[in-house]
């Protein structure tokens, strides 16, 4: 198979590439800089220079292959919406470009506003509606035009050491503010998922023929954040305890989130077993706190 994957040297999209390759298929890499065009090769792919906005390359790449798996997302929180808009833009472009073919696409989603205190969240459940980043919605507007697309919901801590997701920026706060913190009890659940791991599952819907809509790249469905914290303090030798919002600034909104989810009905349609450490484990070693 022949598959167009969107930020192809980035920290999921490059392990997907290497996943793929190691499977026998043929990979075209999306790369925006030279510094990422030199990581997508080295992940295996060939490699086609562009960006998001380049909307027209976008549809000739995925016409030229057999799938599209869409990993590419500018994570610059300071301008959120207008990346989410951008996201939006490039996903309906390239469905634009499959629609009336077999060809299929599979969009990043997370798990935030999905989840709820005591439950987690499902492969069926719906996206929160007043969430800025609409990748989903727009996957299943253009399933609902009889495009083949599906989407992967990624846990929140896509782990593994060099990780440079939200797990970092809570060691970063916590070692500039002298705490490891959680808010409130901390009770709040993250899903957590080892990149090695959430890289089987792009590769696996895609051989299987997307049976399923969502999938959950989840395998750690729900881990106390408190305890995340904990980990953190203990690694840095500073406190762990709990502070309010004000204290994480930005990052309150994710740090109080409930975004713990199920993957079990995505093992069970796609033979997916997560083999890597899980996200405590990961965390409890000093190759994540790099001076």
């Amino acid at each position: 198979m022949r598959v167009f994957v969107t930020g192809a040297s980035g920290w999921v999209g490059a392990t997907v590439v290497r996943d793929l390759r190691a499977h026998g298929h043929e990979v075209l890499g999306l790369a925006r800089s030279d510094q990422g065009e030199m990581m997508a090769r080295e992940a295996g792919a060939q490699v086609l220079r562009g960006t998001l906005d380049d909307l027209e390359l976008l549809q000739q790449a995925a016409r030229d292959s057999d799938a599209v798996i869409h990993t590419a997302f500018n994570h610059d929180f300071s301008r959120f919406a207008e990346n989410a808009a951008q996201d939006r833009r490039a996903i309906e472009a390239i469905g634009a470009a499959l629609e009336g073919s077999d060809r299929m696409l599979l969009v990043t989603s997370g798990f935030a506003g999905l989840g709820a205190p005591g439950r987690l969240a499902q492969e069926e459940d719906s996206p929160a509606t007043d969430f800025p980043r609409h990748s989903e919605t727009a996957a299943q507007a253009l399933a609902a035009r009889g495009v083949r697309a599906g989407v992967v919901r990624l846990a929140p801590s896509v782990h593994g050491l060099g990780d440079h997701g939200f797990v970092p920026n809570l060691i970063n706060l916590a070692r500039s503010t002298g705490v490891s913190a959680w808010l409130g009890e901390g009770d709040n659940l993250w899903a957590g998922v080892h990149r090695l791991d959430a890289a089987k599952v792009y590769r696996l819907a895609l051989e299987k023929g997307l049976p399923h809509a969502v999938y959950h790249a989840a395998g750690d469905e729900g881990v106390p954040f408190r305890a995340i914290a904990q980990v953190i303090g203990r690694q840095l030798g500073i406190p762990a305890e709990a502070r309010g919002p004000e204290h994480f600034g930005w990052f309150a909104r994710f740090a109080g989130a409930e975004m713990g989810a199920s993957a079990d009905r995505t093992r069970a349609a796609l033979g997916w077993e997560p083999t890597q450490p899980g996200l405590l484990a990961d965390l409890d070693q000093p190759g994540y706190y790099p001076a």
